[in-house]
C-alpha cells in the first residue's frame, strides 16, 4: 500500500487515475493555495511527495521540503503534466512493495 501527497495545482484531471495504475492505493492532493498550508505537517502515513512548481508558491516549496526531509519521506517536484509527472517520480528515492516491478523506476 502506497499513500501519495500532491501539493499544489486546483484540479488534477486523470493524474490520480493514473497513479492509481503504478501502485499508489491512496491518494491525497492539496491545492496549496492557503497561507495556513505552511503550519500543516504531512500525514505520518505519507510515502511520498509530489509537488507540483507550476502552482505552488517558493515559500510553501522550501517548507515542504524540510518537513519531508525531517520526517524522512521522499520528495519529488513536476509540472501539472502527465509527462514530467511519471519522469520525476521515476527519478525519486521513493520505494514501495512494488519497486521491482515498478514501471515508473528507471532500471
Amino acid at each position: 500500500m502506497s499513500s501519495l501527497l500532491i501539493v499544489g495545482a486546483d484540479r488534477l484531471g486523470s493524474i490520480p487515475k493514473k497513479l492509481e495504475e503504478y501502485g499508489f492505493d491512496e491518494i491525497i492532493h492539496v491545492s496549496g493555495r492557503k497561507v495556513q498550508m505552511v503550519k500543516k505537517e504531512i500525514p505520518t502515513h505519507i510515502d511520498l511527495v509530489l509537488v507540483l512548481t507550476d502552482f505552488i508558491n517558493h515559500n510553501l516549496t522550501g517548507v515542504l521540503k524540510k518537513k519531508a526531509t525531517e520526517q524522512a519521506i521522499p520528495i519529488c517536484y513536476a509540472k501539472r503534466s502527465w509527462c514530467s509527472i511519471y519522469q520525476a517520480i521515476g527519478k525519486c528515492d521513493f520505494s514501495c512493495e512494488n519497486q521491482t516491478n515498478c514501471q515508473l523506476r528507471r532500471k
